[in-house]
């Protein structure tokens, strides 16, 4: 399904990352959904030996026709088993209280750390010959430091961990968070990756997960260090963090260096504010708010995407796309609505 004839730049999205206006809109999502991508590379998965790469094969094809100058990557199986949080049946949510394994300091040491070093990058190699000229990947991680460290601990277990015993604690994020780096440093050190994407949630709509001193104990420095990974390798890093960041800004601008934030929800701050407010501290990604896309028209959709063009046009620092990511339960249509609004915006 090919919606435009314009080739993939990456030097585009490059631009919008160091605040710069690009020549033309620039699109960003953290990622779509299966039935999306196939329509949009105008074929079906298969499967096969090699399923990885050729699911990386139908998700560059998806982003391309889409008008993307990237595609999103996750280049191996690395991640940090549980037993799964807790869900109920029919349901694609979970408790953030269930699924732990790590409880305290015996458990911890029977916890069977994973290497990344044990698992098979060779896909970021493979998938270079059918990588369109101008395209590149945005590695994304097996989730953040601190998402799973709440995965690994549980939610209130882990706020009371860091209480009872800080040691621990700190043992768990540090496992984690070096585990990330040395992921994202093999990812970087190929040239198929264009830019890392540190995947994190960090709170709710009113607050963060942990009090900011807690965050820039624990959390920050592990990102600070994957944001040296791509920088050191001549690419960008970019957040995407759902919860309100307002307290936490200058540690993502100053302390942690991010190039750019991804999730924007209209209950928490409207893009077009969050744009106002932090455009100049780092680049503004995505933003408008799923809810709105998949309740509101086609012509609603259209209006917003075009006036939020109009208010960045030359001033820079914004690629247009959903405030989150794009579940299946939003209307294709409606989605492709706000693709259209920046293939033909003027």
């Amino acid at each position: 399904m090919q919606l435009h004839n314009r080739k993939p730049d990456i030097g585009e999205l490059y631009k919008v990352l160091r605040r710069e206006a690009p020549s033309r809109p620039v699109f960003f999502e953290l990622f779509m959904n299966g039935p999306l991508y196939e329509r949009l590379a105008g074929r079906k998965f298969e499967g096969g030996d090699d399923w990885r790469l050729n699911w990386a094969r139908i998700v560059v094809e998806a982003y391309a026709a889409a008008g993307y100058d990237y595609a999103t990557c996750h280049p191996s199986d690395f991640g940090f088993p549980t037993k799964g949080r807790g869900q109920t049946e029919g349901m694609k949510t979970g408790s953030l209280n269930t699924g732990f394994v790590i409880t305290d300091d015996a458990s911890f040491e029977e916890y069977k750390w994973p290497d990344p070093e044990n698992h098979d990058f060779t896909s970021l190699a493979k998938i270079k010959p059918y990588l369109p000229d101008g395209l590149k990947l945005m590695v994304m991680g097996p989730g953040g430091v601190l998402e799973n460290a709440i995965s690994l601990v549980g939610y209130d277990n882990l706020c009371v961990m860091i209480y009872d015993n800080p040691a621990l604690a700190k043992a768990v994020f540090d496992n984690i968070g070096s585990r990330l780096v040395k992921y994202y440093e093999i990812s970087a050190a190929h040239d198929s990756v264009g830019l890392l994407m540190s995947n994190d949630d960090w709170g709710f709509k009113t607050q963060p997960f942990l009090s900011p001193e807690q965050m820039r104990e624990y959390v920050f420095p592990w990102h600070k260090k994957i944001v040296e990974v791509a920088h050191n390798a001549g690419i960008p890093a970019v957040l995407h963090s759902c919860g309100n960041p307002a307290e936490l800004i200058d540690d993502i601008a100053d302390y942690i260096k991010f190039d750019g934030r991804h999730s924007h929800e209209d209950i928490i701050i409207p893009v077009e504010e969050a744009y106002e407010k932090w455009h100049d501290r780092f680049a503004i990604l995505g933003g408008i708010d799923v809810d709105f896309i998949t309740r509101s028209s086609e012509e609603e959709i259209t209006k917003r995407c075009v006036a939020m063009l109009d208010r960045v046009r030359d001033r820079g620092g914004f690629a247009l796309g959903t405030g989150n990511s794009v579940p299946e339960y939003i209307p294709q249509e409606n989605f492709l609505a706000m693709i259209k609004a920046g293939l033909n915006y003027k």
